[in-house]
């Protein structure tokens, strides 16, 4: 009991703080957890984001490679129409018409190359153009490897954003995955916590009141000790009380005159007066030993024992002067004298138990 009482004592004194753990430590989780969960949102965000940036610049740089491309293939064809002396043919063509499209757009051109030009695509079919051939085929060329250039510097312009936007978005996964595999395992900690913190409630409960039910039991077992230790004494004591009246009255019975008394049988019709008169003795002897035994009974406090009124019901009867009855007396007065003996001893046993109980109460209230 002292042992359940002092695990209860140090289970009492440690749950409470370990359920304030708990509880902290599931707030702060809850809080990582909403954090956790905005993180990946802002992710998952950014990603959609740069994926709408990325679908427009795609976009755009398709049209403008389109642009580029029919431009340069545009100007390809003019200078060899122009190298063929077909140039008349050619302002009839689509590419003719690329190249007026570019021209009306294009504001980085200077001015004289763009009057030039625009005077070569105004003209009709059947011009004559050779002395402006050359100078419009050093335009035209110029003007293509300029495009050619820029078309360059926009593709890698636009490989350099695609190789940003796949590393970009590979971070990104990288994150929202890690993000995720966090949020799950926080849920799964904040369920277990939730259980863990229901359980030691639960058990700091159950466990207050198996203590205070066991403390109750000590000190009514304090109580009971005491009880039983004033209840030995009082038992000590009458039976040392009837020894001593059983001690007199075996001595009364081991007396010589009372053992040749014993061995004389009662007398016949015609016994003499001596006879009588042995007679008169044993009944004295046997009055003596039913007034020891009876002193017993009036000690005070005593316990009343049904043997000593077997005693004197053996002896007060009219067979109780022969020989045979004050056999039987004695021999139940050995018996009770073994019974109280046997008595004593486990009285004995039973107030040092108490002894040790109240020693070992005494220093656990001791202890702080």
């Amino acid at each position: 009991m002292e042992a359940s009482i002092s695990a209860a004592e140090n289970k009492v004194g440690s749950l409470p703080s370990e359920i304030t753990t708990a509880e902290e430590k599931l707030t702060q989780t809850k809080a990582d957890l909403k954090q956790a969960q905005a993180d990946r949102v802002d992710a998952k965000e950014a990603v959609a984001k740069a994926t709408a940036i990325r679908e427009k610049e795609a976009a755009a740089f398709a049209a403008e490679k389109a642009e580029y491309d029919s431009t340069i293939m545009a100007i390809t064809k003019a200078v060899a129409a122009l190298e063929k002396g077909v140039a008349g043919g050619f302002l009839q063509t689509t590419s003719a018409q690329v190249l007026r499209d570019f021209l009306h757009n294009d504001m980085d051109m200077g001015e004289s190359d763009r009057q030039t030009l625009a005077t070569f695509l105004s003209a009709t079919q059947g011009t004559d153009y050779a002395p402006q051939s050359g100078q419009i085929i050093g335009i035209l060329r110029q003007l293509g490897d300029t495009m050619a250039a820029d078309l360059e510097s926009a593709t890698k312009t636009e490989e350099a954003a695609i190789k940003t936007f796949d590393e970009l978005t590979a971070a990104k996964k990288k994150e929202i995955d890690a993000l995720t595999a966090s949020i799950e395992k926080k849920m799964t900690l904040i369920g277990e916590l939730g259980v863990e913190i229901v359980e030691m409630k639960e058990d700091l409960t159950d466990t207050e009141k198996s203590l205070m039910a066991d403390q109750e039991f000590l000190a009514n077992l304090e109580k009971s000790c005491a009880t039983k230790t004033k209840e030995w004494e009082e038992r000590s004591k009458t039976r040392a009380e009837e020894l001593v009246a059983l001690a007199d009255t075996i001595k009364v019975l081991n007396d010589d005159d009372a053992l040749d008394l014993f061995k004389k049988t009662l007398p016949s019709a015609s016994a003499s007066f001596v006879q009588t008169r042995t007679g008169l003795n044993l009944k004295s002897r046997r009055d003596k030993v039913i007034q020891a035994i009876k002193k017993v009974w009036g000690a005070a406090n005593v316990h009343h024992r049904p043997g000593l009124d077997f005693l004197v019901l053996a002896l007060s009867g009219r067979r109780a002067l022969t020989q045979g009855t004050f056999d039987k007396v004695i021999k139940m007065i050995d018996d009770m004298v073994a019974e109280l003996k046997k008595e004593q001893t486990d009285d004995d046993a039973k107030l040092e138990y108490c002894k040790i109980s109240l020693d070992q109460a005494d220093d656990k209230k001791k202890i702080p």
